[in-house]
């Protein structure tokens, strides 16, 4: 294997590719890599501290995807006109994850200015002088960690791993896999806790679908296990019927909403959702296999986002798995 600013490749040959619809005019070559069952086809960014598609400190660095293919309809991509900053906090496409911790992450809080602290999936980052921690800021990375890269022809396999001088450390893998013969994605995670103290944390997923190109608007239907209630004014954005989402009209450039959404239990069958759009029958169905911890969903007019979250503590030693299985279909 190569080893290179404490970054693994195992293997797998790095593929480069042009992203010039991604990127805008100043379009750079950006390491990612294919997987396939023969019914979908999936182009995933490959994290790398130098090359990488992205490189802000918000998102888990693993399994973002540039494209997902299923019967001719694109499920994943660019979600805003311009993505051409790898360092922004938002320069990524779905499904994308991230770790928090009350608002913060871990370690944040005991820094001091110049310390450091964890972002999982990222690195080390160093702590500026700052009132609290910024979602939106991308933070100096001291230490990138180590990541480890497998692959096969319908899976792909990121592992990382990082410790610091303050008792935390992790083994973190994520595993993007293609069933044979299913329109399906799933992504596995596990968690180790191999330093020194607990890690409590909660992790969302923004998803970003964009669903063939087509503007948020009456033809997408977005659907949940129970009845939801929005936390916020939805100000005619979207509207609730019972356990559907809609739209009353397409959004324009510039509309948007963000809420959180209540109405479910404890139960982790209430961890699910559907995307549809109504006029061409592509659709996708998700659910994963822990309780939610909050549910929270954001729209503008080039992407839909139901962003659910789940919440664990892993102590010393322990190890957390959780998985998520996306089903897809559409008509030729």
């Amino acid at each position: 294997m190569e080893n290179y600013s404490r970054f693994v490749i195992g293997g797998i040959i790095v593929i480069m590719v042009a992203v010039g619809s991604v990127a805008g005019s100043e379009a750079e070559n950006y390491p990612r890599a294919q997987i396939s069952n023969g019914l979908i086809t999936a182009k995933i960014w490959k994290p790398d501290p130098e090359k990488g598609f992205y490189r802000g400190t918000r998102f888990d660095w693993s399994g973002a995807i540039a494209s997902l293919r299923y019967k001719g309809h694109e499920f994943f991509g660019p979600w805003r006109e311009n993505l051409s900053n790898p360092e922004s906090h938002d320069n990524i496409t779905g499904p994308v994850e991230s770790f928090m911790a009350n608002n913060a992450v871990l370690g944040y809080r005991e820094a001091k200015v110049g310390e450091t602290f964890v972002r999982i999936g990222v690195g080390l980052c160093e702590k500026p002088q700052e009132k609290g921690y910024t979602w939106t800021r991308t933070y100096k990375i001291v230490d990138p960690g180590k990541w480890t890269i497998k692959k096969d022809k319908n899976w792909i396999e990121f592992t990382h791993e990082l410790s610091d001088d303050k008792g935390y450390a992790y083994r973190y893998t994520k595993r993007l896999t293609l069933p044979e013969n299913k329109p399906e994605l799933v992504l596995s995670h596990t968690l180790e806790n191999t330093g020194e103290k607990i890690i409590a944390t909660e992790v969302f997923n923004h998803n970003f679908f964009v669903i063939d190109g087509h503007p948020s608007g009456p033809e997408f239907e977005i659907e949940f296990p129970f009845s939801v209630t929005a936390t916020r004014d939805l100000k005619g954005v979207v509207a609730i019927d019972g356990k559907k989402i809609h739209y009353p009209k397409e959004l324009k450039e510039g509309d948007a909403i963000y809420t959180a959404l209540e109405g479910y239990g404890t139960q982790k069958e209430d961890n699910a959702f559907r995307i549809e759009n109504k006029k061409t029958g592509a659709g996708v169905s998700v659910k994963t296999d822990q309780p939610l911890h909050k549910l929270c969903f954001w729209t503008i007019r080039r992407t839909i986002c139901p962003e659910p979250y789940i919440f664990m503590t892993i102590a010393p030693g322990a190890t957390q798995t959780w998985n998520t299985q996306y089903v897809f279909s559409g008509k030729e």
